[in-house]
């Protein structure tokens, strides 16, 4: 059991990089927390942290174990729940990455806080590759099509990609008729953070194999900044429809080529599979369920 209480400190010490911090935390002398992590390198005989008189930082061997470490965490923590009733009520910190899709997940989100208070929340919103275990989130959000990734999943909807311009700009410039026509437009394109590429918009080939090559009018990995330059008669931007509805509710973006463009795609929620959903995390999936896509 003490080896279990120094993984624990190593933890919160490796997530916060400070000694005193998580002395502050647990309510002991940062020297007391220095000295168990000190005896635990001593134990593995392996250094965990490169020291300075002012920086703190994991070795290569300490972000290894590290990882272990969360899983072990992640297990007891597992077979804690599982010895409380599942219809407690959700409490405790949940930790989520979702998607910078504009306005798709507020409503959802400002519904849970409200039906469960006891939850603390900590969202990162971002689009870059995440490692669910690795980055110590209970679950992740993302789109697209997933690899065999040995994390549990559900489906939350699927969605369409649209062409989408603001009047003011298809009466400046025209509407496209073809996707050949674009070719002579202001696009705007989405590059994605994680690989760099840009977002193939959904066109079907004018000649061989290929869709036709488009103005890289603009280029950017912001979903606000296409939206708003479409909005402003600055280019066409290719956008999931639901974050386009609004918009196009409202009369401020048109689609065009919507024969054209037929593709769909999916969006997912995932969280480890070496774990049983806890009262939040079922909860907070079971929001998503209901109202994101649906």
């Amino acid at each position: 059991m003490e080896n279990l209480g120094s993984i624990g400190i190593f933890v919160r010490v490796a997530e916060r990089l400070g000694f005193s911090v998580v002395a502050r935390d647990l309510g002991v002398s940062p020297s007391a927390v220095g000295k168990a992590v000190a005896r635990l390198e001593e134990r593995l005989g392996v250094r965990l942290f490169h020291r300075s008189t002012r920086t703190l930082a994991l070795t290569a061997e300490g972000e290894k174990f590290l990882e272990r470490c969360r899983r072990i965490l992640c297990e007891i923590e597992a077979a804690e729940l599982e010895m409380t009733q599942a219809s407690a009520a959700p409490r405790g910190k949940l930790r989520v990455s979702l998607p910078r899709h504009s306005g798709l997940f507020e409503p959802v989100i400002a519904e849970y806080m409200r039906r469960y208070p006891a939850v603390e929340l900590d969202l990162d919103f971002s689009d870059r590759m995440v490692d669910v275990i690795g980055d110590g989130f209970d679950a992740v959000v993302r789109t697209g099509v997933l690899a065999d990734s040995g994390l549990k999943r559900r489906r939350l909807g699927s969605f369409r990609r649209v062409l989408v311009g603001s009047p003011d700009y298809f009466a400046a410039h025209g509407r496209p008729q073809s996707p050949g026509e674009l070719q002579s437009h202001i696009c705007l394109h989405y590059r994605f953070p994680s690989t760099g590429r840009l977002e193939a918009w959904p066109l079907p080939p004018t000649q061989g194999d290929a869709p036709p090559e488009l103005p890289q009018s603009l280029v950017c990995n912001s979903v606000e900044m296409r939206i708003h330059l479409a909005l402003h008669g600055q280019g066409i931007a290719c956008l999931p429809d639901f974050i386009a509805a609004p918009h196009l509710r409202a009369g401020r973006l048109q689609t065009v080529l919507d024969h054209c463009s037929g593709d769909s795609g999916t969006m997912w929620i995932l969280w480890p599979a070496s774990r049983d959903l806890s009262p939040k995390l079922r909860a907070f999936i079971d929001c998503l369920s209901a109202r994101v896509l649906g």
